[in-house]
């Protein structure tokens, strides 16, 4: 790893840590299910996978999941119209390429959020 990699992570967790944010746990089962699909994922995937993988470890599958999953994304997504997050720290993105509604990850950026929640990915 580059200085200037890790000085981007660094400062992308500055930046969560400023805002004062836990990482919700909607985020890191985003982060996951995109970790685990580098070159995107489509939304209705993404969707099903938190879904599956809620209903395997027993938890609770709120019926507005859906919402917060899309609020999640949107907020911390590089060209999300009412994103928080300037598109250098911004963990999500919408592959041109693409056709549809894909979503993806920084995969550098993501890191230090799966390394901090002690989470793997699968």
């Amino acid at each position: 790893m580059t200085y200037e990699q890790r000085a981007e992570m660094l400062e992308h967790e500055q930046m969560l840590e400023a805002q004062g944010e836990q990482y919700p746990a909607v985020l890191i089962e985003l982060v996951k299910v995109l970790a685990a699909h580098p070159s995107g994922f489509r939304r209705w995937s993404v969707m099903r996978a938190i879904r599956t993988e809620r209903e395997h470890l027993g938890k609770e599958v709120p019926q507005k999941l859906e919402d917060e999953v899309e609020r999640t994304f949107r907020r911390y997504c590089a060209d999300a119209k009412n994103g928080d997050a300037p598109a250098e720290d911004a963990l999500f993105y919408r592959p041109r390429e693409k056709a549809g509604e894909v979503w993806a990850a920084y995969p550098e950026r993501i890191k230090p959020l799966l390394a901090n929640n002690d989470n793997e990915v699968r």
